[in-house]
């Protein structure tokens, strides 16, 4: 038998593809350097990096500052402190933060989501390049001339002001900076030590390219203050392989899976005109071919970056870089998945039957009917089910077993919704038993239970089937 060990590690001309790619995109990006980083069932399995100065190239240690991924971070404080029942999603901002009182009404999902229809950027000048102090207060942050761009709710419209407030919450209902609550909570726990606010070494420098000639710019660094929960951290791939493993699987002791799986559903377009490009809570979406892909970008003076993670293959790519504009990051992280996938498809799981069978839930199996349309439910060795028309068999929607003997969908049309058994008088699996899916009745024949006018809504002719 093979062991999934001996593949563990990517063949070579994986890793030269890998490579050859990263390698293109420092050379047309014209970047000082680039670092990227392939992360396969939470483990690092390739590393890469191109750099201007020769036998100066960046490692996995190397800190970049990760600009709009510091929104990932933020957007874990607050689930967790929904999770723990602090706040509801659907609360209005000035519940939690009296100032300011311009956006109170905007709830905490819709600035997760950039529905707010706040606007995209602070008062004063340009914040990535300006200290902090000149935004001392919530209050401080808002547009001067108009906070509101938008309706509130209506439309996507990315904000970094609104994660700037998003901070200021948890700032407030944790009694300590962000920056603190982040260290403590999450990064700690993760083991995430070279994710911090502030730079530490070894760390690149951040540049700005001339568009026209191959010269270079120092970019400042400030601290943004109030705004740094928009993009004021620093990381390493090594430390966003962490990031993505616990994206992907959680940690209880941050956050749950269930919690991260409702952070990455798409919950609105993020632009009409590309119905690829999707926004969960505080999570980016994007369909790349049949592939999707979730995780977040984000730029600052002299730094881009972009984390992309395709949850079905369960393969992250991360891509650093130190200009301010110039490398394509997002499309070459999502090469680095693709790459990766095509040249060494994920194993899967061996099959593993039940550890038991319990003879209730396999009389459930087999043909069911909703009115005329069959349907087939299979047993999981979960002990959840399945339920998917015979026609289209993979298109079936999972359900997962609760505690109090019912299911929830977990995906499709009924995702989130309760399956039941109604047994009848011959047990539960019998020709009497009937599932309810709210208003969906499914019967063991076409229209089946003669004369269960209560079951099958507008009952059941008498005379029953008949040719023309």
């Amino acid at each position: 038998m093979t062991s999934e060990d001996e593949f563990a590690e990517l063949f070579p001309e994986t890793r030269r593809a890998l490579l050859h790619r990263i390698a293109v995109a420092q050379s047309e990006g014209r970047t000082p350097s680039l670092v990227g980083a392939v992360v396969r069932d939470g483990r690092t399995v390739w590393t890469g990096s191109r750099s201007c100065v020769d036998g100066h190239a960046p490692d996995d240690d190397t800190q970049f500052r990760i600009g709009s991924l510091t929104k990932t971070f933020v957007a874990v404080l607050v689930l967790r402190l929904r999770d723990e029942g602090l706040l509801d999603l659907t609360d209005p901002l000035g519940r939690h933060l009296p100032e300011p009182a311009e956006v109170a009404e905007v709830t905490l999902a819709q600035l997760l989501t950039h529905t707010s229809g706040l606007a995209a950027e602070p008062r004063g000048p340009w914040w990535e390049r300006t200290a902090g102090a000149l935004r001392p207060e919530p209050a401080d942050l808002l547009s001067s001339d108009r906070p509101l761009c938008h309706p509130v709710g209506r439309r996507f419209h990315y904000s970094n002001t609104g994660f700037a407030l998003l901070g200021a919450v948890v700032e407030r209902l944790r009694g300590a900076p962000w920056g603190e609550v982040l260290r403590r909570e999450v990064l700690e726990p993760l083991g995430m030590t070279r994710t911090s606010l502030e730079p530490r070494a070894p760390h690149a420098g951040g540049w700005a390219v001339h568009p026209w000639a191959d010269a270079l710019l120092p970019e400042p660094t400030e601290d943004s203050g109030r705004m740094a929960p928009a993009g004021q951290l620093w990381s390493t791939t090594a430390d966003l392989g962490r990031w993505a493993t616990f994206l992907l699987d959680g940690d209880d002791r941050v956050l749950s899976a269930d919690t991260l799986a409702e952070m990455r559903v798409p919950t609105v377009t993020a632009k009409p005109e590309d119905p690829h490009s999707h926004w969960g809570l505080g999570i980016q979406l994007q369909q790349d071919g049949e592939r999707m892909l979730f995780g977040h970008g984000g730029s600052m003076p002299g730094f881009v970056a972009q984390l992309w993670i395709s949850e079905e293959e369960r393969l992250a790519a991360i891509v650093l870089s130190n200009a301010t504009s110039g490398p394509a990051v997002g499309a070459t992280a999502a090469d680095l998945v693709r790459i990766t996938a095509e040249r060494e498809p994920r194993i899967p799981e061996p099959w593993r039957p039940l550890p038991d069978v319990p003879p209730e839930l396999l009389a459930l199996t087999g043909p069911w009917y909703w009115g005329s349309a069959p349907f087939v439910l299979r047993l999981r060795a979960d002990r959840g089910l399945e339920l998917a028309r015979v026609n289209d068999l993979s298109q079936g929607v999972r359900f997962r077993a609760e505690a109090d003997g019912t299911w929830t969908g977990l995906d499709g049309y009924h995702e989130g919704e309760t399956l039941r058994v109604v047994p009848g008088a011959e047990g539960p699996g019998g020709a009497d038993t009937h599932l309810e899916v709210n208003t969906f009745v499914f019967t063991r024949q076409p229209y089946g239970l003669d004369g269960a006018t209560e079951v099958v809504p507008g009952g059941v002719d008498a005379e029953g089937w008949r040719g023309l």
